[in-house]
């Protein structure tokens, strides 16, 4: 099954992808872990790539859809994949379209209310890295790190004023493209609001998974 997954940052689309993983047997792919690799392996796209980010800029749309298509073809993606993070333009849907039209593209339902209740929330331990929540994941000293001790902090996009810039410009970008796959009878919501369990249960049922 060829997915999209489409959601705010904080609507849980990373932790679905990971049960999605598992429940429909096809990898998750991320423009970023793309964009990685590929810089990584040096390929003349990701030298591009490597020379686009560095000079500050936003990878284009070409370079973007040239990457995707490469990942497409490789061999773990035959049974289908979850796509997050493309396409972001109409321009990636339409490209997208012509190489690996995809069977279903899942909304992420979810309040700005709610967005703004995870990320602010949110703690990060400034030696390890591991995640903590004020309300649903709180740590068992105040400020201070389970795994190390290290001192918890708010990054810097988690802060209110960040989270509402990020949404204004996720509702931006991605509104013409819900109507686009609404259009083509492609899109599908589930309510991402609840726990996981209750999630991935709304993903099932409208994807007709039993």
């Amino acid at each position: 099954m060829k997915l999209i997954f489409l959601g705010p940052p904080g609507a849980g689309k990373g932790t679905l992808a990971a049960k999605g993983v598992e429940i429909c047997k096809v990898p998750h792919i991320s423009t970023g872990a793309i964009f990685r690799s590929a810089i990584a392996a040096m390929s003349p796209l990701g030298r591009q790539v490597k020379a686009i980010i560095e000079g500050g800029k936003l990878v284009d749309d070409e370079t973007t859809i040239l990457l995707v298509k490469e990942r497409l073809a490789q061999e773990d993606t035959q049974a289908g994949y979850i796509l997050d993070g493309f396409p972001r333009t109409i321009f990636q849907a339409e490209a997208l379209a012509q190489f690996s039209p995809v069977d279903k593209v899942v909304n992420f339902d979810i309040p700005d209310t709610a967005v703004l209740e995870r990320l602010s929330g949110r703690r990060v331990c400034r030696k390890c890295g591991t995640n903590f929540h004020i309300t649903f994941n709180k740590p068992k000293q105040e400020q201070h790190c389970d795994a190390c001790g290290g001192e918890l902090f708010i990054r810097e996009d988690d802060q209110e004023g960040a989270i509402r810039k990020r949404l204004e410009l996720y509702r931006e970008q991605t509104l013409p493209l819900i109507e686009y796959y609404r259009k083509q009878g492609l899109l599908v919501a589930i309510d991402a609001q609840g726990s996981v369990d209750t999630v991935v249960a709304n993903f099932k049922q409208v994807l007709g998974i039993g």
